[in-house]
């Protein structure tokens, strides 16, 4: 059983229509991403699975169970912790008291420690900058942090939605290294990435998205590999 099946999700904003059927699994342990133009439903898709935006029609499954309706916040208790796009870190706090948000639905201290040891392991240099405001760090640092806060949630199943957008060369490859030793460490994650070419790269399968529906789906290095997707999204036929 996937860790996560969505199945026909239909979406909206009032009148306009975001999602139109979405289907798709998530195996536990790998690394699904989902690529597709601006505007083709990716970050509606993982909104709808969070909880941050209610489906018209359809199903998703996380853990065996349905969680059409549940909030957020209780999904995050359940495993299931999203990293929007936008980053959303609190920046009139420092990158402390960032990180210990993270951890708002966890009470085993031992535990967490460990986690927050591992996470910053994970990212040095949100080490070196705990007594920062969030909101002096660069947008490469801001990323870091964003994602070591989820870890502080002990994710089953990480949403990221574009970690790489806005960065410099330089630190996309770093962040999409640190994005594959996550995943080595036992989390599942579903990726929503502009970049297609460092998608495809990092993870096992992949979903295309195509104005709010699935047009192909299969292992990335296969998709990587077709004309159709290396035309459309990869800028070389």
């Amino acid at each position: 059983m996937p860790l996560l099946k969505v199945d026909n999700l239909h979406i909206a904003y009032g009148a306009v229509k975001a999602l139109h059927g979405v289907s798709l699994a998530v195996e536990a342990g790998e690394i699904l991403t989902l690529i597709g133009c601006n505007g083709a439903g990716k970050t509606t898709t993982l909104r709808g699975i969070s909880g941050m935006v209610r489906p018209r029609q359809g199903t998703v499954e996380f853990d065996g169970q349905s969680i059409v309706g549940v909030p957020p916040h209780q999904l995050v208790r359940r495993g299931l912790v999203h990293v929007p796009e936008g980053r959303g870190i609190f920046a009139n706090l420092t990158v402390e008291e960032n990180l210990d948000l993270g951890a708002f639905t966890r009470t085993d201290t031992a535990g967490i420690a460990a986690d927050r040891e591992r996470a910053l392991t994970l990212f040095p240099r949100v080490k070196e900058r705990l007594r920062q405001l969030a909101g002096t760090l660069s947008g490469g640092e801001q990323q870091m942090l964003a994602i070591a806060r989820a870890l502080l949630a002990r994710p089953k199943l990480l949403l990221l939605d574009e970690p790489s957008l806005g960065l410099a060369p330089q630190l996309v490859q770093t962040i999409f290294a640190i994005i594959r030793e996550i995943n080595s460490q036992g989390v599942t994650i579903l990726l929503v990435e502009q970049n297609a070419n460092m998608a495809l790269h990092v993870a096992h399968r992949a979903v295309v998205l195509e104005t709010g529906a699935v047009r192909m789906a299969g292992p990335a290095a296969e998709l990587a590999a077709s004309d159709e997707v290396r035309k459309a999204y990869l800028g070389h036929g």
